[in-house]
This record gives C-alpha cells, structure tokens and sequence, in this order.
C-alpha cells in the first residue's frame, strides 16, 4: 500500500467515523424540501435511529440529490421504519473538482461498513 493508499484510507475512515458516529439527533431530518441540506458535494449516510446506516452515496449537491427523490426512501418505507427514524448525515468534501477521488472515498467507505440499502458495492481494485 502507497502513502496515498494509506493516507486514503485514513481519509475515509475519518468521514465514515464522522457520519457514522454523529448523534442521532444531530443528523438532517426528512423534509419534502430538503432545504436544510447545503447544496455542496459531499458523501452521505441514510441512518435508522436503532439499525444503523442503511445506505451510503456521494452527490455534487446533496440538497439536489435529496429533492430528486431517493430509493433509499423507498425501502425504508417499505421495511415499515417510521420518518421519525430515519435521518442524514453529510459530510462535506472538497473533491468534486476530482470525481475519481470522491468514487474512491465512497468505495472504501461502502466496502467497510456494507449498508443494506446499498445493491452494489464495488470490489477493491
């Protein structure tokens, strides 16, 4: 593993720690507007108040990303979890100006915390 593998890595264990581990309480809650998201980039979490991270992505604008609706959404109605239950959390990231960055990050975060809302989570190359 190169400097930049491991400082990667490090990268994103730090924004899954930061996402993962925001209390509860702290996370976005649900809103037909989203308008208490930023409209930034950044990688996101959908969280269950008990069960956890549910789904993980990356967006170049995580209000738009939100108001566009989310299968995530779906499932979690369809798994019967109340709105109440499910919040976001946002990390804001500076690296949309390098999308394979962003993909990396976003790749070693879903491959260490496999959410199940998640179809696909793409192999270590």
């Amino acid at each position: 593993m190169s400097t930049n593998d491991s400082e990667f890595q490090a990268q994103a264990k730090r924004i899954l720690d930061e996402i993962a581990f925001t209390p509860f309480e702290e996370c976005q809650s649900l809103n037909r507007e989203f308008d208490n998201l930023p409209i930034r980039p950044g990688i996101y979490a959908i969280r269950h108040r008990t069960h956890g991270l549910l789904y993980i992505g990356k967006t170049k604008s995580l209000r738009g990303r939100f108001r566009g609706g989310h299968k995530a959404f779906l499932w979690a109605w369809l798994d019967k979890y109340s709105d109440e239950d499910i919040r976001i959390a946002i990390k804001i990231v500076s690296y949309w100006e390098n999308p394979t960055l962003l993909l990396e990050l976003e790749a070693i975060i879903l491959r260490a915390t496999e959410p199940p809302y998640n179809v696909q989570i793409p192999t270590e190359r």
